[in-house]
């Protein structure tokens, strides 16, 4: 008992030291100046237009000062990397790269703590919980953003040959592209008609379409799309008929999905394999084989 209350003193008094250094050294400054960092500024705020406003009247001082350590402890750019992600994943309610720093190093604290009481509990493992918990709860916000922009990022590919479907049939009936994609962003749901609908907004503010429609795949890791795009892009510069490329697209793109579906059907045998293996097999020896095997230790133990 002696040794964990020394073990864990000496991780109190670590640990308050780290936090006392990077209270005193003067915060990084994490944005841009310049022309750059007001295009950036501006594009955050058209990211954080439609939330609902945090409950509280604001960030509490703790908060900032979490958000403070954890810009500390990440590197240069950090903020700027996370709203990329933050559009990857559709800009969740409430969710800014200022408060997704908070919760790091919130989470950090919390899990340094977490490992604290483990080390008073089991002091021979030495300063190792506190290290793997305070990591884990300083990564945890990163791993929920980008396992849901990876959902959002799969939903995307695939609605897209449906989509693209529905574009061939407003082109093909008389509608101008900019009035299509208007009307299957507004009449359809799903993350990539929010992103349609975000294109014809910019297009609004004084984007030119090209621009609007190169930023939908900058937010986008969907291979496919970024191949639609590039394919509109390239088809307005060279003055080919819209109507031409979005059927040729859409005819490529329902290929694709099917070349998928009969790669996940030819897969599926290898996963149902271990299942089989390790559980049915088992079963089905028990049943046809214990009978025998109990008749004969019972007729060896009659002998």
């Amino acid at each position: 008992m002696g040794e964990g209350v020394l073990y864990g003193g000496l991780a109190g008094v670590f640990l308050g030291l780290v936090l006392l250094v990077l209270t005193l050294v003067p915060a990084r400054r994490d944005g841009e100046e310049g022309v750059s960092g007001a295009v950036r500024a501006i594009e955050r705020d058209y990211a954080g237009r439609g939330r609902a406003p945090a409950r509280g009247g604001g960030e509490s001082a703790l908060m900032r000062r979490f958000r403070a350590l954890a810009l500390r402890l990440s590197p240069a750019g950090v903020a700027g990397r996370m709203q990329e992600r933050l559009d990857r994943a559709g800009n969740p309610g409430g969710w800014t790269p200022e408060r997704l720093l908070s919760f790091k190093g919130c989470g950090l604290v919390a899990g340094a703590a977490a490992g604290l009481l483990l080390l008073l509990r089991a002091p021979v493992y030495g300063p190792l919980p506190v290290l793997l918990l305070g990591a884990a709860g300083f990564f945890l916000p990163d791993v929920l953003l980008y396992n849901q922009g990876l959902k959002r990022q799969e939903s995307i590919g695939r609605t897209l040959p449906d989509i693209l479907d529905l574009l061939v049939v407003s082109v093909e009936s008389g509608l101008g592209f900019d009035a299509a994609l208007a009307r299957v962003g507004q009449s359809t749901g799903g993350p990539l008609a929010a992103e349609l609908v975000r294109v014809m907004q910019e297009v609004q503010i004084g984007k030119s379409r090209e621009e609007a429609l190169r930023a939908m795949s900058h937010r986008s890791s969907v291979p496919e799309l970024r191949t639609f795009v590039g394919a509109l892009v390239q088809a307005s510069d060279l003055g080919i008929p819209i109507g031409k490329v979005l059927r040729e697209q859409a005819g490529e793109m329902r290929t694709k999905r099917r070349q998928r579906a009969e790669e996940r059907a030819q897969k599926l045998a290898v996963k149902i394999t271990v299942p089989v293996v390790f559980c049915l097999f088992p079963a089905i020896f028990l049943v046809l084989l214990g009978p025998g095997i109990i008749a004969y230790l019972s007729g060896s133990g009659l002998r």
